[in-house]
């Protein structure tokens, strides 16, 4: 009797090892460098600023690229992103940014990425960041996209400095 019960403790013991624990493939992501946010029909992807620090900081008064995509999920209602602020900086949109129902709008292109040319005469969509402040790498920076009908999104985004030598490589080099 004893025996019996030993062994149904110990059968316990192995089998609830796992019991509680997370899988390490549970919650994959993404390999891409952005950041991402969804607000109603409109999910923002691969959000970054594209920069390349050679110092401590990059400096305010610089322009960097604000790279990223915005799907409209909607299969019905189009929208449009009417802005984008940021506490680093002033965010200047140029091109159209209408994104149709079950379409989305990409802009800028990521580094080691082919272009995307717009159909027809279109031009393309770029966001320009002009920095206030300094900003530096491994840290992330809010921005905030409003769009007429989804609403405003608010996204901490990274610096990438996309497919540039790592600085010791660089400086090993040079």
């Amino acid at each position: 009797m004893a025996a019996t019960a030993g062994l149904a403790a110990a059968g316990l013991l192995v089998t609830g090892c796992s019991s509680g624990q997370i899988s390490q493939t549970a919650g994959q992501e993404s390999a891409v460098n952005g950041s991402k946010a969804n607000v109603n029909n409109i999910a923002l992807r691969n959000v970054l600023i594209q920069a390349v620090q050679t110092g401590d900081y990059l400096k305010p008064g610089r322009t960097v690229p604000l790279i990223f995509v915005a799907v409209n999920t909607s299969a019905d209602v189009n929208d449009k992103l009417v802005g984008i602020t940021s506490d680093i900086g002033s965010v200047s949109v140029t091109g159209p940014t209408s994104i149709p129902a079950a379409s989305s709008l990409i802009v800028g292109s990521a580094d080691g990425q082919e272009a995307v040319t717009p159909m027809g005469d279109a031009p393309a969509t770029a966001a320009v960041v002009t920095l206030d402040q300094p900003i530096a790498n491994g840290l992330t920076y809010n921005f905030t996209f409003d769009f007429e009908k989804a609403g405003q999104a608010k996204v901490a985004v990274p610096i990438s400095a996309g497919g540039a030598p790592r600085q010791e490589a660089a400086a090993a080099h040079g």
